[in-house]
């Protein structure tokens, strides 16, 4: 029988949420008020996984560092106005959700996102009442590949971590995972670049696709190599 440990835990942009759009948006908008050219959404969707200043690093290559950080507040601030406009779970992850509460279990999500940005992203999702915790990057002293964060949702939730799993499409997320003692998994599907490969991040499992999630022994927290 195919079980499911008691929390699993997930990055949120790149894991369960492509972003791409609502991002692509925010900082086309920042570019439209300087005067500049719209950008695709391929150009900064490597950048997502690092954050707002990664982002406009790649999309805002006619500015220097400190003109670029002067726009990060607007970017913020249209990305919030943005969020739900073409958010989406990811193909497959609206039934990997399901098929982990009706075994018992919770889910969480663990972020470097700003917490206030996070919970915007899950409540237009329509998945606030459903998702057990959320830790965003600055609700802790620090964020990921420090293990912290995932430590603390464990904690805040009852849960021994070596009774939790959690899944990220970045290198920090598996760092952290490891960290903090929780088995970890490895999504191909996200926002790293096609150098950085998943499979040398040091996961206790790689997955391809999110219904991959579902096979056996893939969400057991006490399924080891």
């Amino acid at each position: 029988m195919n079980t499911i440990a008691p929390l699993v835990l997930f990055d949120l942009d790149g894991t369960l949420v492509d972003s791409v759009g609502d991002l692509g948006a925010a900082l086309n908008d920042v570019r439209a008020s300087l005067g500049l050219a719209p950008v695709t959404l391929e150009r900064v969707r490597t950048a997502i996984s690092s954050g707002a200043r990664a982002i406009l690093g790649q999309g805002l290559p006619e500015l220097v560092e400190s003109e670029r950080e002067a726009q990060r507040e607007a970017f913020l601030d249209c990305y919030r106005a943005r969020i739900g406009e073409n958010d989406r779970l990811f193909p497959g992850i609206a039934e990997v959700l399901v098929s982990i509460e009706a075994a018992g279990s919770r889910w969480g999500v663990v972020t470097n996102k700003r917490e206030d940005l996070a919970r915007r992203v899950v409540e237009r999702l329509a998945l606030d009442s459903r998702c057990a915790i959320l830790i965003g990057g600055d609700t802790l002293a620090r964020c990921k590949p420090d293990p912290l964060p995932v430590a603390t949702a464990c904690q805040r939730l009852g849960v021994p971590v070596d009774h939790a799993v959690f899944a990220g499409d970045d290198r920090r997320d598996i760092e952290a995972g490891r960290g903090a003692g929780t088995r970890t998994i490895a999504v191909r599907w996200g926002f790293h670049a096609d150098a950085d490969d998943p499979s040398r991040w040091g996961a206790d499992v790689v997955v391809e696709y999110p219904l991959d999630l579902l096979g056996k022994g893939v969400l057991d927290a006490g399924a080891r190599p």
